[in-house]
């Protein structure tokens, strides 16, 4: 599957696998910015993708600053095929400390998925299971 990237800033960096074996490459901020405790941000990368029809880009947290409180909002977000935007990253800092972003940071990760459209049927009916209705917790802990 080619990914094809523009760059909508000159301040924005093409993210890139860092390991042969990398699942996510990295998106990076175009602007410094501060996210105080318990606020949520919109930061924007300054890309624009195209991708094969069949596929998404879903947007996750980073590790690294996840650790720190840092976590992308609607995780995963997802980017469809048709998409043509800007990436922007929704923050937001969960920790006590305010958290500073400098243009260049790599602020979250891009994840490259399969995706199929489901036939869509109405039914009056659903098979019956084990499980049955039972939600939240319903099948225990241990």
């Amino acid at each position: 599957m080619k990914l094809k990237i523009k760059k909508l800033d000159e301040n924005a960096i093409i993210p890139k696998y860092k390991t042969p074996e990398s699942a996510g490459m990295d998106l990076s901020s175009t602007i410094d910015e501060t996210i105080d405790s318990m606020e949520i941000k919109l930061i924007p990368t300054g890309l624009s993708i195209e991708m094969e029809k069949g596929y998404e880009a879903q947007v996750r947290p980073r590790s690294g600053i996840a650790l720190k409180g840092i976590t992308v909002v609607n995780s995963p977000g997802t980017i469809d095929s048709d998409y043509r935007g800007e990436i922007k990253i929704i923050l937001m800092n969960l920790g006590k400390e305010e958290f500073k972003i400098v243009k260049g940071d790599r602020i979250a990760q891009l994840i490259i998925s399969k995706v199929e459209q489901a036939m869509i049927e109405e039914s009056g009916e659903l098979n019956s299971t084990e499980r049955g209705d039972g939600g939240f917790g319903s099948t225990g802990i241990k």
